[in-house]
């Protein structure tokens, strides 16, 4: 009886000899020896990629840009007292923030000029203004000519217009447009004290510390001296106490300086590295008289998200500066001879703040996937045993072909 051979056994790729008629050799098992090894250590290799985390980078648009933006400062000036220090911010927006060393989110540390703090308070020079009024109930303080007082007289008491305390003087010499200086021979300012205090401390440095939001436009933030004016012509400083001291100087040391919330003790816990405040440490105290000079940093900020593996994700952004010093009387460069500056306006710290209209997104990923760890492993077993049965012919013809030649001989 003919037994027709079955149609599924003719296309077996995998077709097998018999046992008895199999040639194992000393080769063919060190051959295969190597190659077990070498897929082994192929595979490890798969599985330690697979457990290497890296961070893959990728650039979006950024459609949050009605969003605020958190300004983190710690900067040290060593050689302005606080009472002069002021912190303005301006943007392409018209939005102006003003005299923001008065508020809250900002505390002052008087500093000796070597950094050491003296004490600590809110910034605000007049905190007494108040402690020692005037005696006399009808009394109407002189505005000094810096408003007009000229009807007082046929005016009712709740009427007239008065500089009852040296506070007020200063606004109304700020609305006249006069310099202020330390308001020496005010009647106000002497009685309240505001004249010693502020002569007191001009040997003193200042030390601003906080927080504030800023608008994700183009726009400037400038420590600049003294009390800070707008008015149709533009923005304006009464620097004219600055101007007459000449030890004062906006020499600098930026102990932090970052745009968003600080992701760094997220990242340390987890094991990575992040940098989003290049300029913390910068200091900034060059050898000649600075006292009318500018330092400007111009600076690129980028919004960036963090998304890490066990699903914790971290807004904030990473910023590049690059930082110029000019004198502002636009005299020559002391450094460089053939370079002269143009006449840059207020002396000060100035950082020029620029938003990026991309966001970038770190995320946290494995190297390989587990479909490419399979993958991988597959494809180095096959390629490792195709390159064994290769060798392991090439080594059999070769003992057979010497075994013929040694018989014949």
């Amino acid at each position: 009886m003919i037994v027709k051979k079955s149609t599924l056994l003719s296309i077996d790729a995998f077709s097998k000899t018999q046992e008895d008629v199999r040639i194992r050799t000393k080769s063919g098992a060190i051959i295969t020896i190597c190659c077990i090894v070498i897929t082994l250590i192929l595979l490890l290799n798969e599985y330690i990629q697979y457990t290497h985390i890296v961070s893959r980078p990728t650039l979006v648009i950024d459609r949050e840009r009605n969003l605020k933006l958190e300004l983190n400062l710690d900067i040290t000036f060593p050689s302005i007292p606080c009472d002069l220090l002021n912190l303005d911010i301006l943007d392409d927006s018209g939005e102006l923030q003003l005299d923001l060393l008065q508020e809250g989110s900002f505390t002052k540390t008087r500093v000796d000029s070597n950094g050491n703090a003296l004490d600590s308070m809110k910034f605000k020079l007049d905190d007494e203004v108040g402690e020692y009024p005037p005696q006399d109930d009808n009394y109407c303080g002189s505005c000094y000519g810096a408003l007009d007082q000229s009807n007082n007289d046929n005016l009712p008491k709740d009427e007239k217009v008065c500089c009852q305390d040296c506070e007020q003087v200063r606004n109304a010499y700020l609305t006249a447009g006069w310099a202020f200086f330390d308001g020496k021979k005010i009647e106000q300012c002497e009685r309240e004290g505001y004249v010693a205090r502020i002569n007191s401390h001009l040997n003193e440095g200042c030390r601003v510390k906080g927080d504030v939001l800023l608008n994700r436009i183009h726009g400037n933030i400038h420590f600049a001296p003294g009390r800070a004016f707008q008015n149709t012509k533009g923005h304006f400083h009464d620097t004219s106490l600055y101007e007459q001291t000449l030890s004062l100087n906006f020499n600098h040391i930026i102990n932090h300086l970052s745009f968003g919330k600080s992701v760094e003790q997220l990242a340390e816990v987890r094991g990575a590295s992040v940098s989003t405040s290049p300029l913390d440490g910068q200091q900034v105290s060059p050898s000649f008289d600075s006292h009318l000079y500018r330092y400007s940093y111009f600076t690129k900020i980028v919004p960036t998200r963090y998304e890490w593996l066990d699903g914790v994700v971290a807004e904030t952004a990473q910023f590049s500066a690059t930082f110029h010093e000019s004198p502002v009387n636009g005299a020559m460069d002391p450094e460089h001879p053939h370079i002269r500056h143009s006449r840059t306006g207020l002396p000060g710290v100035f950082i020029y703040f620029e938003m990026s209209p991309l966001k970038v997104i770190n995320q946290e990923q494995h190297f390989k996937s587990w479909s490419g760890v399979f993958l991988h492993g597959i494809t180095s077993m096959g390629g490792i045993l195709a390159v064994g049965t290769v060798l392991d012919k090439i080594f059999y013809r070769a003992q057979r072909t010497i075994q013929k030649r040694s018989a014949t001989y």
